[in-house]
């Protein structure tokens, strides 16, 4: 049976900008284009040309791409020519092979906004696709409100769409600009535009998640007839974000009945990749992942249940839509006091540790962890600690490296500029074999700020370890989280460090203290002794 292609059209780099404290640099949006293309995405929207210097600067320098790529701009304004629009011309200038304009679809919007007549309005949207078609680009139009104008006016919604579709547009996208249309109403509004003239291979659906429906309308809209998604990487956007293509992508590859109906141009390898690629977007908004993120967050395959985990064992379907691997993720049986020892030696073994049922070494493992866990501590979030725990139980974790002493000091004090500054210092001394090592460092970091004490531990835990130097030195910390817990004079400080090395591995360690500088330093002395594990680092004798 031969797949019908469904077109996806990425807006990260325009729509997606407009996320609230969001703003990619031209390299940051070259290196998202780049990730786009090589998954498999037809449309690639670069932005607004001339709306701004990173627009037209990205334009100038785009990369070549096997998607076809989008400049975005609005239909000519009432009063003048399409070939006498400064602002359209912007858009034409930059020389893509596809320009999607926005223009109104909701009367109330024409003549209150705009304060034109429907019928200037509807005259603006064909004479400026007519435009585009003229100057041999692909045309789009993107329906603004299309669905609270349909509500309000079907007749007119229509007919601004039909009017894109007559003057020669390749796609008639229709807009849930509001985000509050819900999905038995895109549907018929979509049905509604086709049965009207508009074939639904040139129907595109563009929406937002104000009411957490923006997949579901995407997919509503393709249920009826439509077959371009607009989207953005993790759902960026405006307000609430815009469709999250990070999910729809694996549900249109593995869910029916779109995997058997639809080509979307995603292969399987580029599909393990969108993991990788959301953890990307991460890095450059400097944003910690959102763990509960459907198909790519860290917890959309994590099994805590004890009777959970059992079953997994058994058959990973019992608990698991697709298989993680898939989508590039991967199964985690976090460790908590609701463990059980289906539960642990499933982790262990994913660990390389393999220990046979019924080991009494699994039950001491289970009452240390209910032991830590009822003094501040959680396995949950800190998979490295649970490692190291068991390894120690186990007899299986060497001894590395001994911590003598450390001391971290803050001082305040005026610089050059006569401004109040913090410096932080820390001196680390450890033992390894029979050989001491001291190490210094400040938190100053490569702009003159203070980066505070625990960045200070870290820099000199990791400055001079001896033997195992070369082991650690791709190794950074990437996240640092803390957390009160108990409350009242008995109070203790739990910390969580998550840490990363040169071969993208990314693990995560616990420490717990009434003191936050010793409950960050046992999480960081955790984070080292993992790297050394996992490197096959060998122990002095």
């Amino acid at each position: 049976m031969t797949k019908e292609k469904l077109y996806l059209y990425d807006t990260t780099l325009r729509d997606g900008q407009q996320t609230q404290g969001v703003q990619f640099s031209t390299a940051e949006k070259q290196q998202i284009a780049k990730a786009l293309d090589g998954l498999g995405i037809d449309y690639i929207e670069g932005g607004w040309p001339g709306a701004n210097p990173t627009d037209s600067e990205f334009f100038e320098t785009r990369p070549d791409t096997k998607a076809t790529f989008t400049a975005f701009g609005m239909t000519k304004r009432t009063g003048m020519s399409a070939e006498n629009d400064d602002v359209l011309s912007a858009v034409l200038n930059a020389g893509t092979p596809a320009v999607c304009l926005v223009g109104k679809s909701h009367d109330f919007h024409v003549e209150t906004a705009l304060g034109i007549t429907l019928a200037e309005n509807t005259d603006n949207i064909a004479k400026s696709i007519t435009h585009i078609k003229v100057q041999g680009r692909e045309a789009l139009f993107d329906a603004e409100h299309f669905f609270d104008g349909f509500k309000a006016n079907p007749a007119y919604a229509i007919e601004a769409a039909k009017a894109a579709y007559d003057a020669g547009a390749r796609w008639v996208v229709l807009c849930d600009t509001n985000g509050g249309a819900l999905p038995g109403e895109v549907s018929d509004a979509v049905k509604a535009v086709i049965a009207a003239g508009v074939p639904g291979d040139h129907v595109g659906i563009h929406t937002h998640n104000d009411t957490e429906h923006a997949v579901a309308n995407s997919l509503a809209a393709v249920d009826a007839g439509a077959r371009q998604i607009q989207g953005t990487l993790s759902g960026l956007g405006e307000r609430c974000g815009n469709a999250n293509l990070t999910t729809l992508i694996p549900m249109l590859s593995l869910k029916e009945p779109y995997a058997s109906q639809f080509d979307i141009g995603v292969s399987r390898e580029a599909l393990s990749s969108l993991t990788r690629i959301s953890r990307m977007l991460d890095d450059i908004l400097n944003r910690i992942p959102m763990k509960q993120a459907a198909f790519v967050g860290a917890s959309a395959f994590a099994h805590k249940a004890g009777l959970h985990a059992s079953a997994i064992l058994k058959d990973p379907s019992t608990y698991e839509h697709v298989d993680p691997a898939t989508v590039g993720n991967q199964r985690v049986i976090p460790m908590s006091n609701q463990a059980g020892q289906s539960n642990l030696r499933r982790r262990l073994s994913e660990a390389g540790i393999e220990v046979e049922k019924g080991n009494p070494a699994l039950a001491r493992i289970l009452d240390k962890i209910k032991e830590k866990e009822a003094l501040g501590y959680s396995f949950d979030t800190a998979q490295a600690s649970f490692e190291l725990l068991a390894r120690r139980e186990l007899g299986f974790l060497p001894e590395f490296f001994e911590v003598k002493r450390y001391r971290v000091t803050v001082e305040r004090r005026k610089n050059k500029r006569n401004q109040m500054v913090s410096l932080s210092e820390a001196v680390v001394v450890v033992k390894a074999g029979d050989e001491k090592f001291l190490s210094v460092s400040e938190s100053m970091d490569e702009t003159g700020s203070d980066r505070g004490p625990v960045n200070a531990l870290a820099k000199a835990l990791a400055k001079d370890l001896g033997p195992y130097q070369d082991v650690i030195d791709d190794m950074r910390l990437v996240d640092f989280k803390v957390r009160i817990t108990q409350g009242g004079t008995e109070a203790v400080t739990r910390v969580i460090i998550d840490s990363v090395d040169g071969q993208g591995r990314r693990w995560s360690t616990v420490g717990v203290s009434a003191n936050i500088v010793d409950a960050s330093f046992e999480a960081l002395v955790d984070a080292t002794i993992w790297k050394l594990v996992r490197d096959g680092a060998q122990p002095m004798v």
